[in-house]
């Protein structure tokens, strides 16, 4: 049995403790032999192995994720057991939401498939890990501006609050992390564009006040012909991405009903059609910052500790600014 240990698994674990990479090592072996010996977690596909820190010097209790396939085993994460205070998050379980029984007067939750689900949450947690590991390299102030992920109860209530079903992907990327706050000093998120990832709370009082703007459009409308008609938010938005930490004049939105992002403004720009998923926008920024030189859309880069992207840089730091390097 192929037993594969990503480079980022093992830098994540020696935080840990000087031991922590050789119980890993050890544990990879003993999957080799073993590859059934993890528990299944609430992640789907994913398996758990709890590791005994007191077998090995200076090494905490950890927790291992794995993926088995037939033939091969990949560790996607280390992190240290559920009774202490985790680095890197753990990916948590990102539930099912039952279909309903039938209501004409509501729109009806579909069934999930748990292959796509399961492949949707590894896509996002794949990516966003990437991006913190990123930070965790290259730029501390970032990181440590990162909230932690946000409890299914918190992400229930911001769900029944809104009257809109939170998808996987969106779901999956909240517990990881529940916001940015900017870099202290700085107010950049850590997103391209120095967008930044908004809290549950930014996301209530916008999807709130988009909304109660197209009410009062809805009520010109309908004086309107179609072709008149002015829509500046659906009920199936969800804001995900704010132009800052600060500023949630404008930023990105995940429309509920085709997957896809878009981009909205408080100035009532006309909504832009991104073209591109959460999976494809988190894995296009993580790509951006492993390798820099290969970026598009924008250039990753430093002021200090703190990621910069460089159309984010203005006067009063441009000289302090430098790009980042792979």
């Amino acid at each position: 049995m192929n037993v594969e240990l990503p480079p980022f698994v093992r830098e994540t674990a020696a935080q840990f403790g000087a031991g922590a990479p050789y119980a890993l090592k050890v544990l990879a072996g003993q999957l080799a032999d073993d590859p059934d010996m993890g528990t299944p977690s609430s992640l789907p596909g994913i398996l758990t192995v709890i590791v005994e820190g007191d077998l090995y010097e200076d090494c905490p209790d950890l927790a291992v994720g794995y993926i088995r396939e037939p033939d091969w085993i990949q560790i996607r994460y280390v992190n240290l057991a559920p009774s202490a205070e985790p680095v890197v998050p753990v990916v948590p379980v990102v539930p099912v939401v039952p279909v309903q029984e039938e209501d004409p007067g509501q729109e009806q939750v579909q069934p999930v498939d748990p292959t796509t689900e399961a492949v949707t949450v590894r896509q996002i947690a794949d990516a966003w890990l990437r991006i913190i590991r990123r930070l965790q390299l290259t730029a501390p102030d970032s990181y440590a501006a990162l909230r932690s992920g946000a409890e299914l109860s918190a992400i229930a209530a911001l769900e029944n609050d809104l009257g809109v079903r939170i998808p996987t992907e969106l779901r999956t990327l909240w517990l990881l992390s529940a916001g940015d706050e900017g870099a202290d000093g700085w107010g950049a998120g850590c997103l391209p564009g120095n967008e930044a990832l908004m809290t549950l709370d930014a996301v209530a009082d916008v999807y709130r006040r988009r909304l109660d703007h197209q009410a009062d459009h809805d009520t010109r409308n309908a004086g309107r012909t179609e072709d008149e008609r002015i829509t500046v938010w659906r009920a199936t938005w969800i804001p995900v991405v704010s132009h800052s930490p600060a500023d949630s004049t404008s930023g990105l939105y995940l429309d509920t009903a085709t997957g896809y992002l878009g981009r909205w403004s408080r100035y009532n720009d006309a909504p832009g059609e991104e073209l591109d998923t959460l999976v494809t926008y988190l894995e296009e920024a993580a790509d951006m910052l492993e390798a820099p030189a290969l970026a598009t859309r924008d250039k990753p880069g430093l002021v200090g500790g703190a990621l910069v992207w460089r159309s984010g840089v203005g006067h009063a730091v441009k000289d302090r600014w430098r790009p980042l390097t792979g």
